[in-house]
């Protein structure tokens, strides 16, 4: 049997998949300090769980802001080509794709064909990205996964800077008027969603969407996104590793290539 694996390393967390053209498996981590040690515990960990060797992974493949590791990878491909890849595989009808990463957030069109159509990205600061909701929920003594939770039948308060640095200050200052942290959180979610929505009215999307990333696990800033965007917005099964099963597929298909 052959096999592929996808590593994408990321700001934030460190994903893996192992595909053999038919099934895959994933595996989940924090990238902490060190990229390169992230994607090696990976690898390691696809392995064991699943009795391999290296020797019997035909090709392991690279993405993310960490794949430029020296001798880890025999291939690398871009974010945008590994998710488009993994969201045709998960769901060939999908019009484009939204990813809101820890440190940028790209919103992406797709042909009929599963290839890239457009893209726009915000990769210039954190604004609407999960390290921007991971800066507010702390300050607020949150963790990202409450979030949903709260908001869910809050009325949310405007939130006017969308720098994290500011919303920050601006976050504070509403804790002090005593406006709830719910509010606060409806009010964030909301913002993110008109950032998104703005970036994804320029692409025109007709369609189904897929959400992918760790923070499209909020179901109510997916809820959200959908009303801005006016499509139906599908969230995959492990979400966060659709760039790593778009990986791991351009690889499997290299392998059928030579073959």
């Amino acid at each position: 049997m052959k096999w592929s694996i996808g590593i994408d390393i990321g700001s934030v967390s460190t994903k893996g998949v192992l595909y053999n053209g038919q099934v895959w498996h994933s595996e989940v981590i924090s990238t902490g300090w060190s990229p390169s040690q992230a994607g090696k515990e990976v690898l390691e960990r696809l392995l064991l769980t699943h009795g391999l060797t290296r020797d019997q992974i035909q090709i392991v493949v690279g993405t993310g802001y960490g794949r430029i590791q020296e001798g880890m990878f025999d291939k690398t491909f871009s974010e945008i080509t590994c998710h488009a890849r993994g969201s045709s595989y998960l769901l060939p009808e999908a019009c484009g794709f939204i990813d809101i990463g820890g440190q940028d957030s790209k919103v992406v069109a797709l042909a009929k064909t599963g290839k890239v159509r457009d893209f726009v990205l915000n990769d210039k600061c954190a604004a609407g990205t999960g390290r921007f909701l991971q800066v507010t929920a702390q300050t607020m003594g949150l963790e990202v996964s409450q979030l949903s939770d709260l908001a869910r039948e809050a009325n949310s308060v405007a939130i006017n800077s969308m720098c994290a640095v500011f919303a920050e200050s601006e976050v504070i200052g509403l804790l002090a008027q005593g406006i709830s942290k719910s509010c606060i959180i409806a009010g964030l979610l909301q913002s993110i969603a008109k950032r998104i929505g703005v970036m994804a009215g320029k692409l025109n999307f007709q369609g189904c969407i897929i959400f992918c990333g760790g923070v499209a696990q909020n179901q109510v800033l997916k809820g959200l996104l959908s009303k801005e965007i006016g499509c139906k917005l599908f969230v995959p099964p492990k979400p966060q590793s659709i760039g790593a099963l778009g990986a791991a597929i351009l690889g499997y298909d290299l392998i059928k290539e030579e073959e």
